[in-house]
């Protein structure tokens, strides 16, 4: 049996299970760990500014294509603690991601040494496994587990924490025999398929929710199928949107409270009937649940059995993964349809669409300083279906999925549930490094941009270019849309004079001047005509100089984006929204 370093079987197996990207720092305590992937060569490493950056480098990276595992790598002590708000953010929207810290020598565990510290129980709440291994014979074991479980299931994080005398040890291990666990998942059964089919035909407007959960399951297909099948339109979750094109006729919008469409609201209200498959009823989707509830049924479908009736009790639950759920529901759908047992939705179909074509939100205007509604017009024109948007939280993310388009699965990438501030740039380097040859577009207010900006220098050093739209109000601007309940704006107010920028104008930092000390391109944008130049110029420099680029667009200080506590109470600021007067308007607006 072949005799090797425990940290040399754990790089090996990386490899073998196919996770073989990297985001890290190395330091003291897991220095053995990089000696093992530098001499075994087939893991590639981009070093980051900072390990929660890193974290969520591997967070993106893990969302950009099907099947991705990003790796984070840190030290002991701080480095490990700094990745919590990046597991946090993976394990609330159900991504794969391993976390591997070194740690104190096992014999110093619990005596207070230097930067050590219990990672495993700091990190147990927010991943699938969190655990110090003591026994350099269990690593292949643990590396082989973890590996099972961000698979199986509902996905998510993993933590190894690795003590520096146990990544040293040699242990017996032959990666020629290595095999990955068979992964789990849950499966509807064709009865259940039958009756949640039947019980959407009993209606008479029924809609599809279309949950993240049939992106992490590669059912998109499927979905459209279904919708296709039976004609019954579609609203996407935040984190299922793109699983059926903006433009499909049967696309009914969001709903929500705040990333919602205008008509996505109208239409869910004018339901009777909602399958949800592989989605949470997050409240910022349904709102209050008396109004979310009130004149439908509910079926429900999730990977996860104790999400069925974590929320509110369905009519009807099955546990099942999405894809799988989606196959049976597909070939029961047809069976109805070649026997003469389907309704007609295309009255109800047309309705929705014609709230489509209505009920829009206004997006042209030409003031200076830039309202931010133009700069999304904008953005839809610039950037094409291939785009990939990456954003996390903020006024400038609502704004962004009230206005943009998104026609492909993964190509809107959004930390949905956590919503950490800075975790915009470093996904979007994860992302760009997961798909080098696509465009990839990251959307953040200039707070969310300022968290974290030193990881621009990331994006430099090892050339991973994106567009990166700052939409700079200088204010905490959805804080201070909040406080408004208060009738106070109190420190959210980012403005200074900067004494080394007057040309910003009292908006303090400047951006421009930060991206291009830190190795990238970068351009300002105060008018709004100017807005389709300024993108096509970035998305130019960027395949040029191979580094980020940031725009930099000066908005009007106040602007209130649609927002409320229930589907019937979203406030529309009436002076943004386009009745059916406007018709026309709207629909050039769509195109």
């Amino acid at each position: 049996m072949p005799r090797m370093r425990a940290v040399d079987a754990a790089v090996a197996i990386l490899e073998i299970e196919g996770a073989t990207q990297a985001f890290g720092l190395p330091g003291a305590a897991i220095n053995p760990f990089y000696s093992a992937m530098r001499a075994h060569g087939g893991i590639s490493h981009v070093l980051a500014r900072h390990v929660e950056g890193a974290s969520h480098m591997a967070d993106g990276y893990s969302r950009a294509k099907p099947g991705n595992i990003g790796i984070c790598i840190g030290t002991s002590g701080p480095a490990g603690t700094d990745m919590i708000t990046g597991l946090y953010a993976a394990w609330a929207d159900s991504i794969p991601m391993l976390c591997i810290t070194g740690q104190a020598p096992v014999a110093k565990l619990d005596k207070e040494d230097f930067q050590a510290v219990d990672i495993a129980s700091i990190a147990a709440p927010v991943t699938k496994l969190a655990k110090t291994v003591l026994e350099a014979g269990q690593v292949p074991q643990v590396f082989q587990q973890a590996f099972h479980l961000m698979r199986s299931g509902r996905p998510g994080p993993v933590l190894i924490d690795l003590p520096i005398d146990v990544q040293l040890a040699e242990i017996e291990f032959d990666p020629a025999t290595y095999q990955p666990l068979p992964v789990h998942r849950p499966t509807a059964t064709r009865a259940q398929a039958e009756k949640a089919i039947d019980l959407l035909l009993a209606a008479e407007r029924p809609l599809l929710i279309a949950g993240g959960g049939i992106v992490n399951a590669g059912g998109e297909d499927l979905l459209v199928e279904l919708a296709e099948t039976l004609g019954v339109p579609v609203i996407p979750t935040l984190m299922g949107w793109g699983v059926i094109p903006d433009d499909h006729a049967l696309m009914a919008g969001m709903a929500g409270l705040q990333t919602s469409h205008r008509y996505g609201n109208a239409n869910l209200l004018a339901s009777d009937f909602v399958l949800g498959i592989g989605n949470r009823w997050a409240n910022r989707h349904t709102g209050g649940l008396d109004t979310y509830r009130a004149g439908r049924t509910f079926v429900h479908v999730d990977i996860e059995p104790t999400q069925i009736g974590r929320v509110f009790a369905p009519d009807y639950g099955i546990v099942s993964d999405a894809r799988a759920a989606l196959e049976l529901f597909v070939e029961v759908a047809r069976e109805r349809r070649d026997a003469g047992q389907t309704r007609d939705y295309s009255g109800w179909a047309a309705e929705c669409a014609e709230r489509k074509r209505t009920l829009q939100r206004k997006t042209h205007f030409t003031e200076i300083p830039i309202k931010p509604q133009r700069v999304y017009e904008e953005m839809n024109k610039a950037f094409g279906p291939e785009t990939r948007y990456v954003t996390t939280i903020g006024l400038s993310q609502i704004a962004g999925a009230q206005f943009l388009h998104v026609y492909k699965p993964r190509h809107w990438i959004n930390a949905g549930q956590a919503g950490p501030l800075g975790w915009t740039g470093p996904a979007a380097l994860g992302v760009a490094k997961a798909v080098p040859d696509e465009p990839v577009v990251a959307l953040s207010g200039d707070y969310d941009f300022q968290f974290m900006i030193e990881e621009l220098a990331v994006g430099a050093q090892f050339n991973l270019p994106y567009v990166h739209v700052v939409v700079n109000n200088s204010y905490l601007g959805l804080i201070r849309q909040s406080q408004r309940a208060f009738d106070m704006d109190y420190h959210v107010q980012l403005s200074f004079e900067n004494i080394n920028s007057p040309e910003v104008g009292g908006y303090g930092v400047d951006h421009v001047k930060v991206a291009e000390g830190l190795g990238c391109k970068a351009i300002r944008v105060t008018d709004p005509d100017e807005l389709g130049d300024a993108f096509a110029k970035a998305q130019g420099m960027a395949a040029e100089f191979r580094v980020p680029v940031v725009v930099e667009v000066i908005l009007e200080r106040v602007t209130n984006i649609a927002m409320g506590v229930e589907l019937t109470g979203v406030n529309e600021f009436e002076d943004l929204a386009i009745s059916s007067d406007d018709a026309p308007t709207a629909v050039a607006l769509l195109d």
